[in-house]
């Protein structure tokens, strides 16, 4: 298990908007997510793909749990074989180390 992926009690720390440097750096640890949006609706988004509808909501029910655990509550769009996340923190108007933290989370899902 990585560093990153360590349980982080999120509820505990404050959350800002990260500068824009601070997201590209962060970003290179990510893969394939994408920013989406301008200013407030700055976002981190990534569509995952499945061979079924059924293998999709096995994946938005795991994203549902990392969620909530994360005290966080990422944008979801469902398709039958894909699902596309995205990530923004509303209460800061922008992307906050949770995102990235989720994102990490939400790929390792999927990892090898």
């Amino acid at each position: 298990m990585s560093s990153m992926l360590i349980k982080k009690d999120w509820s505990a720390h404050t959350r800002r908007a990260l500068k824009a440097t601070e997201i590209v750096a962060k970003m290179v640890d990510l893969q394939d997510w994408q920013l989406s949006g301008d200013g407030a609706e700055l976002a981190l988004e990534k569509t995952f793909r499945f061979a079924n509808y059924h293998e999709t909501i096995a994946f938005v029910n795991a994203v549902a749990f990392i969620a909530h655990t994360q005290d966080h509550h990422p944008d979801l769009s469902v398709h039958y074989n894909r699902c596309v996340v995205r990530l923004n923190t509303h209460d800061v108007g922008g992307i906050s180390a949770t995102d990235i933290d989720c994102a990490a989370r939400i790929d390792a899902l999927l990892a090898d």
